[in-house]
Formats: structure tokens, sequence, C-alpha cells
């Protein structure tokens, strides 16, 4: 399959353990090296061929909306939840109409990677195949988390079928913030908030989960702390 046309930035939370940075910037802004945090998404975005990008804002958006203006490549469209934060979930059903009816990258602006030899975002587009799967995820396992402090989100078959963690137990693989999805999936789902995870959830019940172990580092940069952390870690590649 071609890398997907459209991607969906989440980019509209709160960051309340950010704070007391996020009291004036807005996490996807939050600089790691010099550079917010979004790009590092973007950025990939362009590389791999994406032509749409879809970020939607909520706390601060003004300061979000000003800084992806500059974006050509891709085109950057803005899901305004100023009024409403709609969760994960909700703010991707609210901007289908500027995803289309193909299936689209989903990435989380509260982290990034730095790719092996080739792009994760191709990998995964390589990986996916819609005949078997609605959700496919891209993977870390611990060793390449930095600034996580967790117990997993997943097992994974031989065949990359993902099953979630048990409760009071850890799992060896991190949903690494980046996904192909179907948005025909988005349909029978409620107006207003939910979160993402409840298609996760169903897409496992149906055995049509699957997962992609990243090549590379997986930097998560949920707090203060973890900006150092991340720009540690960039320091010590070659990016």
């Amino acid at each position: 399959m071609m890398v997907p046309r459209k991607a969906m930035v989440l980019a509209a939370g709160l960051g309340t353990r950010m704070r007391p940075l996020t009291l004036t910037t807005p996490k996807p802004l939050i600089k790691v090296a010099g550079r917010a945090l979004i790009d590092y998404l973007l950025e990939p975005l362009a590389k791999a061929g994406v032509e749409t990008a879809v970020v939607n804002m909520h706390h601060l958006g003004d300061q979000i909306e000003a800084h992806v203006q500059g974006y050509n490549t891709p085109q950057v469209i803005v899901s305004d939840e100023r009024e409403q934060l709609m969760d994960s979930g909700g703010g991707i059903k609210k901007a289908l109409p500027h995803l289309g009816s193909e299936p689209f990258f989903v990435l989380n602006a509260d982290s990034f990677w730095i790719d092996g030899p080739k792009s994760n975002l191709v990998r995964l587009s390589e990986f996916w195949n819609p005949q078997q799967m609605d959700i496919a995820l891209l993977l870390a396992n611990g060793a390449q988390a930095t600034g996580y402090e967790g117990l997993g989100d997943f097992t994974m078959a031989q065949d990359g079928r993902l099953s979630w963690r048990v409760e009071r137990h850890v799992a060896p693989f991190i949903y690494a913030g980046v996904a192909i999805i179907k948005p025909e999936l988005f349909v029978d789902m409620p107006e207003g908030a939910f979160s993402l995870t409840k298609l996760f959830r169903h897409a496992q019940a149906q055995n049509r989960l699957y997962g992609l172990r990243l090549d590379g580092a997986w930097l998560h940069v949920g707090t203060p702390e973890a900006i150092a952390w991340a720009e540690t870690k960039l320091e010590q590649s070659i990016y």
C-alpha cells in the first residue's frame, strides 16, 4: 500500500503534566532541542509523502494556529476545539470531513521518534493490510523508550496481532503514538468527546488490531523533566 495521503495530529490536550510550561505555551509548541514538538511530527509526515495534516487545537489554540501556518508541505488544516475539548476519538470524528474516506495516520503530539535506516511511517504503511486490519499501531519496547515510566500497553503475537496488557501485569510493547486507522470505524461512534482507545479495544475484540515494532528510538515528552531526557537522546543520535 502507498503511504496514506492524510494524517491527524492530536494537539488539543491541556498539557497538565507539563505545567508550569503549558500555562503560557501549548504542549505541542514546547521546544525540544530548539524545535517545537509538533515540528518533529509534521516534518517526517512531509518526508513520507503525506499531503494533508489535520491538527486539532484547544488550549492556547491561537498559538498553534499561527505556528502551523508556516507549513505548505504537508498542507495543514486546523480543527478548532476551543469551544469543547473532544478527547482523542471525538476530535478525530469532528475532523473526518477533512480526512476523507481512505485510511489515515493518527499521531500524538506529545511524543516523537528517531528513525532507523528507514522511515517508520513508510514501514507502517508497508505493514498495513486493510483486508486483515482495521487499525495498525507503531509500538516501542522499553529499551527503545525515553521518558516513559508505565507498565506497557500490549502483547503481540507472531503475526502482529495485539492484545491489551492484563491488569497488574507488565506488557512488553508501548503504543508509540502513531497509527493507521480506517475512517469508517468512527461512523457508529457517539457525538461528543470519547477516547480513541474505544476503537482500539473494539478492533482487538475483532482480531483486527495489529502492531509493528518501531525501528529506532521513541521519545515521550510528557513532563518538563522529559525535555532534558529527550534532548540528551537526540544528542546521542544522528538526527
